[in-house]
């Protein structure tokens, strides 16, 4: 079965759970509280264990080559996004987040496991991070209107750059580690698609969906998020080796993911609306259904 395939298999899959979540949440068996408190056990404990299970693998000269590759290719397409969000969206704070930042953990994740691996989330793992520093940074100086402000202890508590610290910790060391560690981290590893999709559904029964489909803006936002900048950066990966169309694949995956669930944070965060912030995720999130297979034929093709 051909990559696209398997991707457009597993978002199925995926929005299937999404729906379990829309309907234990509008029968009130998962509550606001729940939600968040799914959302904190996949950002601090989920999340990190996948990120630092990438990790676990032999260290060897083509494996460093990769990292360095894929984090390179991630700086470049989170530029990319920021500089098309900011020219698109430069006064609407809220799109001009959504717009830069994807959704690569609950969402790129799984689609890349599905289609290869659990070791190929290495190749995201850059991503991840600098998508992150990113958002605790530039993200929140777009929101609050004003100049680009580094919080370094902010940023290197976050339990994505310390389950990304550790990672590589183990990875250049090849710390030997028990079976009973790796088992648990798997097991973690486990949960992070179908509590991702849970709370992605939660997120859909908050939102006031005739609201939603009959706000303009919101197309073109989930037009900028899931295609244009994934076809931008695509453009650039022309100059890559056929020895690298794996790893591509999984930053283009992680690139063309619907907005980020983090907008919502940040917006109540920061005082803004936090209702439309949560519809941009949920619409560009329905539509993904249909443009990251597209997106990917395209790479194909390309």
């Amino acid at each position: 079965m051909s990559t696209v395939l398997i991707i457009l298999k597993q978002i199925v899959v995926m929005f299937l759970i999404m729906g379990m979540g829309y309907i234990l949440f509008k029968k009130k068996l998962i509550t606001k509280d729940g939600s968040k408190t799914l959302a904190n056990l996949l950002i601090y404990i989920i999340l990190p264990c996948v990120i630092i299970n990438g990790f676990i693998k032999e260290r060897t000269p083509e494996r460093i080559a990769q990292l360095g590759v894929s984090a390179l290719l991630a700086l470049v397409f989170l530029i990319i996004s920021a500089l098309v969000s900011r020219l698109i969206f430069k006064k609407s704070p809220i799109d001009n987040f959504a717009a830069c930042f994807s959704n690569p953990g609950f969402f790129g994740i799984p689609l890349i496991v599905a289609a290869y691996s659990s070791e190929a989330v290495f190749y995201i793992t850059a991503f991840i991070a600098f998508l992150n520093i990113g958002q605790w940074t530039y993200g929140a100086a777009v929101l609050k209107e004003e100049k680009v402000k580094v919080n370094f202890k902010t940023i290197f508590t976050s339990p994505f750059i310390i389950g990304l610290i550790i990672g590589l910790v183990i990875f250049f060391t090849q710390i030997p580690l028990p079976t009973v560690i790796t088992s648990t981290i798997g097991a973690a590893c486990n949960a992070n698609t179908f509590i991702a999709m849970l709370v992605l559904g939660t997120y859909l029964a908050q939102t006031d969906l005739k609201s939603m489909f009959l706000t303009p803006k919101l197309y073109l936002l989930s037009f900028v998020r899931l295609a244009l900048i994934p076809f931008i950066c695509a453009l650039s990966m022309l100059v890559m080796p056929e020895s690298y169309r794996e790893l591509c694949t999984c930053v283009m995956i992680a690139c063309a993911c619907p907005v980020g669930a983090n907008v919502a944070v940040y917006a109540q965060l920061y005082g803004k609306d936090y209702g439309y912030a949560v519809q941009t995720v949920t619409l560009s999130t329905i539509f993904s259904l249909a443009s990251i297979p597209l997106v990917l034929m395209v790479l194909n093709l390309m």
